[in-house]
């Protein structure tokens, strides 16, 4: 039995507990539906388990995984740490970073800020109304397409 091959394909990465890509994921597949296909890239096999149980369609864990598995995505969708080198308590390593960085999907970065990272001139909003935004401009960037 053959699997439908969609149009549009979300990558969504995350690391430690993968609770920021649980919740784009959830929101992803909401807005979505399966007309797009969703895959989890994690820095850990929990992070990636906790995606696909909240819907994404496939997913895989580690340095490699993420290196290779990231030019499959028209929309690359994560916190902002996934582009900056040793970051997530040292997750993410140089090589996913510059992976994400070169791959040729859009990028739609949540700006989270923590303590070694401090973006100016953006409102402080709940990480909630970062997904929901996120969602929004994953939406409008699909459509364009």
């Amino acid at each position: 039995m053959q699997t439908k091959r969609r149009e549009k394909t979300i990558v969504v990465v995350d690391g430690m507990g993968g609770g920021i890509g649980v919740q784009l994921v959830t929101k992803l597949r909401e807005a979505a539906g399966e007309d797009v296909e969703i895959i989890a890239l994690g820095t850990n096999a929990v992070a990636v388990e906790r995606m696909v149980k909240a819907g994404a369609h496939r997913g895989a864990a580690g340095e490699n995984a993420i290196r290779h598995s990231v030019v499959l995505g028209d929309l690359i969708v994560g916190p902002i740490g996934i582009i900056i080198g040793n970051s997530m308590m040292g997750e993410i390593t140089c090589p996913m970073a510059e992976s994400i960085l070169a791959a040729p999907g859009e990028r739609i970065l949540l700006p989270l800020q923590n303590e070694h990272l401090t973006l100016a001139g953006l409102e402080g909003l709940p990480l909630a109304k970062m997904i929901e935004r996120a969602v929004e401009l994953a939406m409008e960037h699909l459509e364009k397409r």
